[in-house]
This record gives structure tokens, C-alpha cells and sequence, in this order.
């Protein structure tokens, strides 16, 4: 029996993916949006949908919004922002489950994604998550590596944006064995490149990353949504066929050559 090295890869048969996180849709989100789009890089914006109309801080509005974030995630950072750990897990739901409905009117697609506002969980609401829609959260600690989550509902990025984000860039792009995957996660807040007047660390980084043939450039749910796809891949005992039950497609790497398994479909490999 021939043993072949079957792994999964990103679309495209990539092996590295990068993706961003901004909480807060400040209106120094505008700017950050453009660098992104200039440089080919995608993310996702947490929204306190709750505090859009609030005075105390300038935020991007409801009526520019779908245009400004196009091609990008929305995701939830609860209605208001509480510390939701000190709440009770009937308000953590209400907060969350408003956040959603007011954006999904905004944007017309389910918004299955959370950044926890101020950092703040705890193992009962990650175990109520899945039950109010949302696919996964992420955390404020950081790894400083570049894997996959283990756990959707504590994702701890790669870096924040402020804690060596070139020699990251750096690092990252260096990564050459095709044999592992690598996700770069980075986050922060647009309105600290204001407040540190450190633009020029975005616009080096994302000139710096972007544009390469070897990286998937992707939002947080399409990485969740690509691990659930590779989950569900059906494989012959033998490795001689897979089959993919999922709507969309399955990339491989059988021995070096990049497959596509597309969705719905069986294939020999």
C-alpha cells in the first residue's frame, strides 16, 4: 500500500494566511480600511453596535459602514462594551444577541464572530456562545506563534499591533515548510495609531506582507470556516479518495501536488 503524504492546505493550496482584528469602529477605522484594501489585506471589525450613536467618541456610522467594511467581517463586541465576566449570563446574552440583530440589519449577513470586550470571559460564557450564534472569540493574550486556534473560544493572536509587529512581518514571511500551516493574528485598536502617532507601523507592515502569492489573506470566520471544512473531509482507509460533504471546496497537498476537492463532490487522489 502506497502511503502518501496527504495535508491540508489553505485556499489556493497556500500554506500561511494572515488576518487582522480592530475593535471599536472608530473613525480611524477609515484610514486603517484603506491601507488594507491598498495592500490586498483583510480582517475583522468588532462593533459595539450600541455606542455608534454615543458623543463621547467619534465612530464610524451606520450609513457608511456597509461600504467602509465591504470585502471584510463584522463581528460582535457586545451592544455596549460591559466587562461581561461581572454579568450575569442573562445580560451577556442580551448583549450579545442586540449587537447581532442591529448589525446583521446593517450588513444583511449573520455575524457569528466575538472580540471580548475588554478582554473579559470566563468558561461559562464560552460555553453559552455556541448557543447564541457565534463561531468563535478572541481573547487579548497573544502567542507570539503562528498556528491555528485550538480553542475558537479563547484565539489568541499572533501579536498586537504595538509588540513588534515588523519583526513579526518579518518572521512570518520567512516561514517556508510547506509541511505545517501558519496563520499570522494580528489586533489592536485604529485609534491608538492616532494616539501614539505610529501610523507609519501599519503602512510598513501591511506594504511589507502584502501582495504575496504564498499567503491567504482572509477574515477570522473564513479561517473557522476552513477548519470546519477540513474537519468534515472523508477519507478512504487508504488515502486513495476523498470525499467532501461540505458546500464549499477542500484544498490538499498529496506528495507536493496542490489539489481541489470541490464541495459536494468525491475525488481520487
Amino acid at each position: 500500500m502506497k502511503h502518501a503524504n496527504i495535508y491540508h492546505c489553505f485556499p489556493g493550496g497556500k500554506h500561511k494566511a494572515l488576518t487582522m482584528s480592530y475593535d471599536d469602529n472608530r473613525v480611524e477605522d477609515r484610514r486603517l480600511v484603506k491601507i488594507f484594501n491598498e495592500n490586498g489585506i483583510r480582517g475583522t471589525f468588532n462593533v459595539n453596535a450600541g455606542l455608534i450613536e454615543r458623543p463621547e467618541w467619534p465612530h464610524v456610522t451606520v450609513e457608511e459602514m456597509p461600504e467602509l467594511y465591504k470585502g471584510h467581517e463584522i463581528a460582535s463586541h457586545t451592544f455596549t462594551h460591559p466587562t461581561i465576566e461581572r454579568c450575569d449570563l442573562v445580560h451577556v446574552s442580551q448583549q450579545v444577541l442586540d449587537d447581532r440583530t442591529r448589525l446583521e440589519g446593517i450588513f444583511g449577513y449573520p455575524v457569528r464572530g466575538l472580540a471580548y470586550p475588554n478582554g473579559s470571559y470566563s468558561p461559562d460564557i464560552e460555553q453559552l456562545l455556541p448557543s447564541l450564534g457565534i463561531r468563535y472569540a478572541r481573547v487579548v493574550e497573544t502567542t507570539g506563534g503562528f498556528g491555528l486556534p485550538k480553542n475558537p473560544y479563547e484565539w489568541k493572536g499572533t501579536c498586537h499591533h504595538n509588540k513588534n509587529l515588523l519583526e513579526k512581518g518579518e518572521e512570518f514571511l520567512k516561514l517556508f515548510k510547506k509541511q505545517y500551516l501558519y496563520l499570522m493574528y494580528v489586533w489592536g485598536h485604529s485609534y491608538e495609531f492616532t494616539d501614539k502617532d505610529n501610523w507609519d507601523v501599519m503602512e510598513r507592515f501591511c506594504g511589507m506582507v502584502g501582495g504575496k502569492d504564498d499567503i491567504w489573506y482572509c477574515t477570522n470566520i473564513e479561517v473557522i470556516d476552513f477548519m470546519d471544512v477540513m474537519k468534515r473531509l472523508q477519507f478512504a482507509a487508504d488515502g486513495s479518495f476523498v470525499y467532501n460533504p461540505s458546500a464549499a471546496d477542500a484544498w490538499l497537498s498529496v506528495d507536493g501536488d496542490i489539489v481541489c476537492v470541490k464541495g459536494g463532490t468525491q475525488l481520487s487522489l
